[in-house]
């Protein structure tokens, strides 16, 4: 067992990542998250977000390695040689959104997003929402299917699958990207500065109830809800340097 680096393995419930979680902690140990010098993440995209909102307030950074679908934040699996691959990591610093929605009842929740904040409509009617930018109204009525804020290490995501702009990292803006836009029906979007608070009101709750997503956390008939990025709060994800996350967002956008 490796002495060197004090790594705290997590895995998602498939047999795959099980069975990589049993190799790994045999062959480099396990420590607690809390006492660690690194999180290593054995999953998909999914299980790095939830690794990330589970242990993020511990300022750790995580390693992820494949055992899922997509992987676009994890690296490639392989057992020998882990803490050789820690050293030559690099890092990317990512700063999530935080939202806050408050709900037909009054009541107010907040949770932080490392993707994107969703707005998407419950019934079958659109939603019709207005748009503030600190404080001033951009657009005083978008009828849609829905409407998000991405980051740039999600705007590879939901974002990209809804005709978003890709960002690269680093950039300081965020992406605002309409889902399925019928009026203003050219309207496209926008680019933020990331310090941009964003308030999306839902202008016939009742009537169109409209939900809000922070990654996989919903909140259900929001009247309004505002987001922006966080001020004191950042994770810092670990790839290998032929895995490097600028690199594989800058790629994605020449892929035809």
């Amino acid at each position: 067992m490796s002495s060197e680096r004090r790594i705290a393995f997590l895995a998602s419930q498939t047999d795959d990542a099980q069975a990589a979680l049993s190799a790994m902690v045999d062959a480099y140990g396990q420590h607690p998250p809390e006492a660690a010098d690194v999180l290593c993440a054995l999953g998909g995209d999914g299980f790095m977000l939830q690794t990330l909102h589970r242990h993020g307030a511990l300022g750790k950074p995580v390693y992820g390695m494949k055992h899922g679908g997509v992987g676009f934040l994890m690296n490639q699996h392989r057992e020998p040689d882990l803490n050789a691959r820690l050293d030559a990591a690099e890092p990317a610093v990512l700063r999530p959104l935080e939202m806050v929605a408050l709900s037909e009842s009054g009541t107010s929740t907040g949770s932080l997003a490392y993707n994107e904040v969703s707005l998407l409509r419950q019934t079958r009617q659109a939603a019709h929402l207005a748009i503030e930018l600190n404080g001033q109204t951009r657009l005083d009525e978008l009828v849609c299917d829905g409407v998000m804020l991405a980051t740039p290490a999600g705007s590879t995501a939901y974002n990209y699958s809804a005709h978003g702009p890709i960002l690269p990292l680093g950039s300081s803006v965020v992406a605002l990207t309409p889902i399925a836009a019928f009026r203003p029906r050219r309207w496209r979007g926008a680019l933020l500065k990331a310090d941009t608070e964003v308030r999306f009101r839902v202008l016939d709750p009742y009537k169109r109830p409209v939900s809000a997503t922070a990654d996989s956390h919903e909140v259900r008939d929001v009247v309004e809800v505002t987001i922006r990025e966080s001020r004191d709060r950042t994770v810092t994800l670990l790839f290998d340097p032929e895995h490097n996350l600028e690199e594989r967002i800058l790629s994605e956008q020449f892929v035809v």
